[in-house]
């Protein structure tokens, strides 16, 4: 029989979350703070979010982030796949450990140290610092997330599908295209929208790899923080947060719709 939770787990469970989202929730609480002491409540107002809007800098670093991690998400998605579909149906090939180790790297490897060594890579290469350099570190990082989600994926699915697919005489490119993409898709999308939220979190990488004019988000918030935080930098943060629970939301809604979808074809 099943049994309920104790209460020494209930406990356990409240303060978990607390200690996790009750700082969060104290932001967006004072982020509609009336005052300019961030510690003192003044009463209700959306005053911040106003200025927050009017603020060009904070506008241009947010234009930046997203713009940087969309592209970035998108290249990270698409050579995670492919690292993810060489482990997952390539069988034993040579370099198959090194492949899989180089994948698997960024998640061990502090974040200052990959910063650290993409900087001397484009210094050593002459390439100047700014928007594309940070799409490259948010990539590369992004792309051993995307190929573990798509990995998972891949090698849950019924490979008779395909097998039978180029039993029918189609390609191998074919069967990418019709099949195993298809099955993947909401692996693909997770794996992108992982990477997208990384990139856009990210400071540690941006740090090192930016240059004049490619300041990004999570640069603009620390550095207002350091003189000071005020209900401005609130404001941008709750922002943020909601972008991301939305992104999170849409991902899970994708991922229902697309379980009921094979349930029904399951049930046909």
């Amino acid at each position: 029989m099943k049994r309920g939770m104790t209460a020494f787990q209930i406990t356990a469970l409240l303060f978990g979350f607390a200690f996790l989202y009750a700082p969060i929730a104290l932001l967006v609480i004072y982020s509609f703070n009336a005052s300019r002491l961030v510690t003192v409540w003044g009463g209700f107002s959306t005053r911040w979010y106003a200025s927050l809007l009017a603020n060009d800098q904070f506008l241009a670093a947010a234009s930046t982030s997203l713009r940087v991690a969309l592209v970035a998400a998108v290249l990270a998605t698409i050579v995670g796949a492919a690292a993810a579909l060489a482990l997952a149906r390539f069988g034993a090939f040579r370099g198959r450990l090194f492949l899989a180790s180089m994948v698997y790297a960024p998640l061990v490897v502090p974040e200052v140290i990959i910063g650290l060594s993409l900087l001397l890579v484009f210094v050593a290469l002459g390439v100047p610092r700014g928007y594309w350099t940070i799409v490259v570190a948010h990539a590369t990082v992004g792309a051993c997330f995307a190929a573990i989600v798509v990995h998972a994926r891949l090698v849950t699915l019924d490979r008779s599908l395909e097998e039978a697919a180029r039993d029918l005489g189609a390609s191998p490119l074919a069967t990418l295209r019709a099949i195993t993409l298809p099955l993947a898709a909401p692996a693909l999308i997770a794996g992108f929208l992982l990477a997208f939220t990384l990139s856009l979190d990210d400071f540690v990488l941006a740090s090192f790899t930016s240059g004049p004019g490619s300041t990004t988000l999570p640069m603009r918030i620390y550095s207002q923080a350091r003189l000071g935080v005020t209900p401005e930098v609130n404001a941008a943060s709750t922002l943020l947060i909601g972008f991301v629970g939305a992104a999170l939301v849409v991902a899970w809604a994708c991922g229902l719709l697309r379980a009921r979808e094979e349930i029904g074809r399951a049930h046909v």
